[in-house]
């Protein structure tokens, strides 16, 4: 009678066991503290522009920087730097019939502690103007 309680008990631990080891896998993490949006690029008086901004925030959370890039009519991508809640708007000039290819990144901040491990990756969003 011992034997089969024994066999029973160890085939429940092992399969608690498996549950324990995927449980973590199953988890992504907690969602980032802010969210960021980035602009398609458009024409202005300027150039060619892209804007990457703050969203939002959560209780927990605050903006710490915004990056935009922009890949222009001469092959470079070109990026601007936003800190704290300011935008990160990047301009180039404008040619005619070019695709323009706009990305970026929101990199939001835990409340006092650092810098969020993973930045939001904005883009790509393309237009041909």
């Amino acid at each position: 009678m011992i034997r089969p309680t024994y066999v029973v008990m160890t085939a429940f631990a092992v399969a608690l066991g498996g549950m324990a080891v995927a449980a973590p896998i199953a988890n992504a993490g907690p969602l980032p503290p802010c969210t960021y949006t980035l602009s398609p690029p458009v024409v202005g008086p300027g150039g060619v522009s892209a804007t990457a901004e703050l969203a939002g925030c959560g209780p927990a959370g605050g903006p710490y920087k915004a990056v935009a890039c922009l890949l222009g009519a001469d092959g470079v991508t070109h990026c601007a730097q936003g800190s704290g809640a300011d935008p990160a708007t990047i301009t180039v000039p404008y040619q005619p019939g070019v695709t323009y290819i706009a990305t970026g990144r929101g990199c939001p901040v835990w409340l006092g502690q650092n810098v969020a491990p993973d930045c939001q990756l904005l883009g790509p969003s393309n237009a041909t103007l």
